[in-house]
C-alpha cells in the first residue's frame, strides 16, 4: 500500500511543478449607495431611490461567440442600491423584438423556452461559493447555491422579484433580503457579483464580468460590490410550519393520516445556520424509479426529500454521505427458525428528527454538522403450523451523524476533512468512515491536481473491519486541449455503506484522458468536444487483470442548434468480471466487446423538439449483443401546456449473471432480457405561482433463461442442461403523480397530490402484452390523495410589521412584497 501513496505524490509534484503561473482575472467593480426609502417592487423603475443609481453595463458576451460586447440593440443596464434590509436590483435589457422575448411558464426553479436575468452574489468574496438569483420574462423565480461552477439547485429561498415587458425590452426588478445571505460582520462589506442576460430566440448569453471560457470555474470571475457599510447582520430566524392530511385506498382498505410538524432556520451567527426539521413528512416525495435489478450491486436512488437535498453542499463533499440511508431500510433481517415464515418486514424506517448546522468562517473555513435520528423497526415472524407471531427488532433507535471540515485557499482550491458515523444501540454494528481531500488549482486556472484518502471502519459484535481508498489526480484544465491523468484504488474491506454509498472494491485503476474542443464558434459549428479516455482495471489482492478500456465520444451544436454526437468503446482484451459471482476471490471471464453509440437533439426552442440516442454492443460470441434506445419527444402548445414523452428499449441475448448458490456451487444463467420502459410528464401552469404537474411511469423487463451453468475456479462456465430452471423472471412497476401546486404568499405552498402505483413480480418470463397487464392489474392497487399546507413565517417581517404599527416612516412590508 505505502507504493501507492509515494506514487500519488511523486505524481502530483511533477504536475504542480508544471502547472505555476499568474493570475490575469480582470474584475469590474461598482459602488452603490444606501437609500432611505425602498423602492416598490413592480417591474417599474421610476421609484425615487433609483433616480441616482450606478448603473453596471457594457456587458460581454460569454456563450457562443465568448468574448464579444453586447450589441447596443440588446444594451443592457443594471441599477443597484441597499438598505437596511437588503439590495435591490433594477435590470433593463432591451430588445428590437419585444414580441419575441421567451416567457414560457415553468414551476419555480425552471426555466423553459425563457429569456432571464441573472444575479449571482457572494458574500465573502472568495470566488468559489455563491448565491444565485434568477427571475425569468415570464416572472419565475429560480434559485441556486453555486460551489466553484456545480449548481446546487435543491436550495430555496425568499426573496421579492418583478418583471415588466415594454416597447424596447424588458425590466427585471429584484430585491434580496440580508437574511437569505452570508457575509462577514463588519463594518465595510466587499461582495462578489455577476450578472447575466440570456436571450432565448438566439441562445445566446451575456455577463457583466466576463466569463473567459478557456479556463477557470464560473463563480472565479465575479466583479465586485463595495459601498455597502454599517449595516447589521439581521436575526436569521424562520419558521415553516404544516400541516397534512391523507386518505390511501390499498386492498380495499381506506385509512386516513393527519400529520403537523415544523422546520426551523436559525441563523446562529453571521456564518453559521441551524436547520431542523421536528415531526417530518415526507409522503408526497416524488416516487423511485423501481428497476429489476440483476447485478452484483443495489440500485442508487435519488433523494426526494426536501430537508435532505437542501443546503448539503458541504455534505457531499468526498461523496461519503448518501442521505437515502437515514429512514431507508433497516440494517438487518429477522431470524427465521424452521416452520416459520416473515409476515411483515419494514421496507423503512421512521426518521424522529433530524438537524444541520453550516456555515463558512471569514477566513474560508467552512463547518458542517449532521445529525439525525431515527426509531426502533421490528419484523412480525409466523408460525406456519399454529399461526402464532412473534416479533424481532430489525433496526434499533439509531443515530447518524456527518462532521466536515472544508478550508478554502487562493481562490480556487481546498482542503477537506469528513466523517460520517452510524450508532445503532444493543447488538447491530455499528459504522464509521473518514476522508481527507485536497484540492488544489493555480493560481492562472490551467492545471488542477487532487489526492484524497478514505478509511472506513465497522464495528460487529467483537470484530472491527478496516478498508482504505486513496485517489491522486492531475490535469491541465484550460485552452483547446486538455489532458487528465489519475489513479485511484480501494482495499476489499472498504465500506462506507452504512451511511454512505460504494459499490466496487479491492480493485486499483489506472486512468488516462485527453479532449479537444472550440472556444469560438467555428464554421456551421458552435461548440464541438472531442474525449479520449483509457481505462486499465486490476483486482487488487490477488493481483488479476480485470479489464482495459478505450473510449473515444464526440457532442457537437450547430449554429441552428441542433446536437449531435456519438462514440465508440472497446475492450480487446475481455473482461475478467470479479463482483458478478459474488464471492470474494473468484472470478469469471467475459468476452470483449465493441460499443458503439449515436445521439442527436433538435432545437429546443422550436415547438415541437427531440432527443434521442442508440447504443449497440456487440460483443465477441455469436449471438451475444445489446442495444439500448432511448427516444424522448417534447411538445410546448403554450407558455403555459407541454407534454413529454419518453421511450427506453432495452433488448439484451445471451447475456450471462449469476442467479444461484448451491453449497458452494455459484450458478450462472444464459438470459434473453427485454426491458422497456415508457413515462409521461406534463405541466400545465395557470400563472407563476399556480401549477399542474403529471408524471407517469410505467417499467417492465422480463429475463428469460436458457442455459445454466457453474462457475469453474478458472473464471469459465461449464453447462450443466440437467439443472432445473427456477429463475425466469419478469417485473412490472407502474406509478402515477399528478400535482397540484399553489404558492399562495412568499415561501408558502399548498400543495394536492394524487398517486395511483401497483408492481408484480412473477417467476416466469415470455408472457404477451395483454397477458402482462392483465396479471400486473390483477394486483392490488395504491390509490392516495394527499393535502399539505405550508407557511413561511420570518422573525424580521413579524418584528416590523409590529414596528410598523407604531412608526409609519418605517418600510412598510407591502413595498417590499407587493407584485413578489
Amino acid at each position: 500500500m505505502l507504493k501507492y501513496y509515494l506514487f500519488s505524490l511523486f505524481f502530483l509534484w511533477g504536475f504542480y511543478c508544471l502547472s505555476q503561473e499568474t493570475d490575469s482575472i480582470f474584475r469590474k467593480t461598482i459602488d452603490i449607495p444606501r437609500i432611505t426609502e425602498a423602492p416598490k417592487i413592480d417591474g417599474v423603475l421610476d421609484d425615487v431611490a433609483w433616480q441616482n443609481a450606478p448603473v453596471a453595463k457594457d456587458f460581454v458576451e460569454r456563450n457562443p461567440k465568448n468574448g464579444r460586447p453586447i450589441p447596443d440593440s440588446l444594451s443592457t443596464e443594471v441599477k443597484i442600491i441597499y438598505d437596511d434590509l437588503g439590495i435591490y436590483f433594477g435590470a433593463y435589457m432591451k430588445d428590437p423584438d419585444p414580441d419575441k422575448i421567451g416567457t414560457e411558464l415553468t414551476e419555480r426553479d425552471d426555466i423553459g423556452a425563457d429569456d432571464f436575468f441573472f444575479i449571482l452574489l457572494n458574500g465573502y468574496n472568495d470566488r468559489q461559493q455563491s448565491m444565485q438569483f434568477i427571475v425569468t420574462a415570464a416572472g419565475v423565480q429560480y434559485d441556486a447555491k453555486m460551489t466553484n461552477g456545480n449548481e446546487d439547485n435543491s436550495w430555496d429561498a425568499v426573496w421579492y422579484s418583478e418583471v415588466k415587458i415594454n416597447d424596447d425590452g424588458w425590466v427585471a426588478e429584484v430585491f434580496i433580503p440580508y437574511f437569505i445571505l452570508r457575509f462577514p460582520n463588519k463594518p465595510v462589506q466587499e461582495w462578489g457579483l455577476n450578472m447575466e442576460r440570456e436571450v432565448f430566440r438566439v441562445r445566446t448569453r451575456y455577463s457583466w464580468n466576463h466569463i473567459d471560457n478557456q479556463k477557470g470555474a464560473f463563480s472565479l470571475y465575479d466583479g465586485e460590490i463595495h459601498g455597502i457599510k454599517n449595516i447589521k447582520t439581521p436575526t436569521r430566524l424562520s419558521f415553516q410550519p404544516y400541516v397534512s392530511a391523507y386518505a390511501n385506498n390499498y386492498d380495499g382498505e381506506t385509512s386516513f393520516n393527519f400529520n403537523g410538524g415544523l422546520d426551523l432556520k436559525y441563523g446562529i451567527s453571521d456564518a453559521f445556520t441551524l436547520d431542523m426539521v421536528l415531526i417530518p413528512d415526507f409522503g408526497q416525495a416524488r416516487f423511485d424509479n423501481n428497476v429489476l435489478n440483476l447485478s452484483a450491486f443495489e440500485v442508487q436512488f435519488a433523494e426526494q426529500r426536501p430537508f435532505f437535498n437542501e443546503g448539503t453542499e458541504l455534505f457531499s463533499k468526498g461523496d461519503m454521505f448518501y442521505s437515502r440511508r437515514i429512514g431507508g431500510r433497516p440494517s438487518s433481517s429477522p431470524t427465521v427458525n424452521e416452520g416459520e415464515e416473515v409476515a411483515f418486514q419494514p421496507n423503512a424506517v421512521e426518521l424522529i428528527n433530524a438537524t444541520k448546522v453550516s456555515g463558512r468562517t471569514e477566513g474560508g473555513l467552512g463547518i458542517g454538522l449532521f445529525n439525525a435520528v431515527t426509531n426502533e423497526a421490528f419484523a412480525q415472524i409466523r408460525n406456519e403450523e399454529s399461526g402464532e407471531t412473534r416479533t424481532e427488532m430489525v433496526e434499533p433507535f439509531t443515530n447518524y451523524n456527518v462532521a466536515v471540515l472544508d478550508q478554502r485557499f487562493s481562490d480556487n482550491s481546498s482542503v477537506s476533512f469528513v466523517n460520517t458515523n452510524v450508532t445503532r444501540l444493543g447488538r447491530f454494528r455499528d459504522a464509521n468512515a473518514t476522508g481527507l481531500y485536497i484540492n488544489h488549482t493555480n493560481k492562472a486556472n490551467t492545471w488542477n491536481y487532487s489526492a484524497s484518502t478514505e478509511g472506513s471502519w465497522v464495528f460487529q459484535e467483537e470484530e472491527t473491519v478496516f478498508g482504505t481508498e486513496i485517489q491522486a489526480s492531475a490535469g491541465k484544465i484550460s485552452g483547446e486541449h486538455r489532458v487528465q491523468a489519475r489513479m485511484d484504488l480501494r482495499t476489499l474491506d472498504y465500506n462506507i455503506n452504512d451511511l454512505g454509498f460504494s459499490t466496487n472494491t479491492n480493485y486499483v485503476r489506472y486512468m488516462g484522458y485527453y479532449g479537444y474542443r472550440y472556444l469560438q464558434p467555428k464554421g456551421n459549428l458552435n461548440n464541438m468536444f472531442l474525449n479520449f479516455n483509457l481505462n486499465h482495471f486490476r483486482r487488487l489482492d490477488p493481483d488479476l487483470f480485470s479489464n482495459f478500456t478505450f473510449n473515444f465520444n464526440s457532442s457537437f451544436t450547430t449554429k441552428e442548434f441542433f446536437g449531435f454526437g456519438g462514440g465508440i468503446e472497446t475492450t480487446p482484451f475481455g473482461t475478467n468480471d470479479i463482483y458478478e459471482p459474488r464471492i470474494n476471490g473468484r472470478h469469471v471471464q467475459f468476452p470483449g466487446y465493441h460499443d458503439q453509440w449515436i445521439w442527436m437533439n433538435t432545437d429546443f426552442r422550436k415547438k415541437l423538439a427531440f432527443e434521442g440516442f442508440i447504443d449497440w454492443y456487440n460483443y465477441f460470441e455469436e449471438g451475444r449483443s445489446s442495444i439500448f434506445l432511448s427516444l424522448n419527444p417534447r411538445y410546448r402548445f403554450s407558455n403555459k401546456f407541454n407534454l413529454r414523452y419518453g421511450l427506453f428499449y432495452n433488448p439484451s441475448y445471451k447475456e450471462q449473471g449469476f442467479v444461484d448458490m448451491d453449497g458452494d456451487d455459484i450458478i450462472f444463467g444464459q438470459r434473453d432480457r427485454i426491458t422497456v420502459e415508457n413515462s409521461i410528464g406534463g405541466n400545465y401552469i395557470f400563472n407563476n405561482k399556480i401549477s399542474l404537474n403529471l408524471i407517469f411511469r410505467h417499467y417492465y423487463s422480463g429475463a428469460l433463461y436458457s442455459k445454466l451453468y457453474s462457475l469453474e475456479q478458472n473464471g469459465e462456465l461449464t453447462e450443466e442442461p440437467e439443472r432445473e430452471n427456477i429463475y425466469d423472471v419478469t417485473f412490472n412497476t407502474w406509478n402515477l403523480d399528478l400535482n397540484f401546486s399553489w404558492w399562495f404568499a412568499p415561501g408558502s405552498q399548498i400543495t394536492i397530490l394524487y398517486r395511483n402505483a401497483l408492481d408484480s413480480y412473477l417467476q416466469q418470463s415470455g408472457q404477451s402484452f395483454d397477458e402482462n397487464f392483465d396479471y400486473l392489474f390483477s394486483h392490488p392497487q395504491l390509490n392516495s390523495i394527499s393535502i399539505r399546507l405550508s407557511y413561511f413565517l420570518d422573525y424580521n417581517r413579524i418584528r416590523n410589521a409590529f414596528s410598523n404599527m407604531n412608526n409609519s416612516n418605517r418600510v412598510k412590508p407591502e413595498k417590499m412584497t407587493e407584485g413578489s
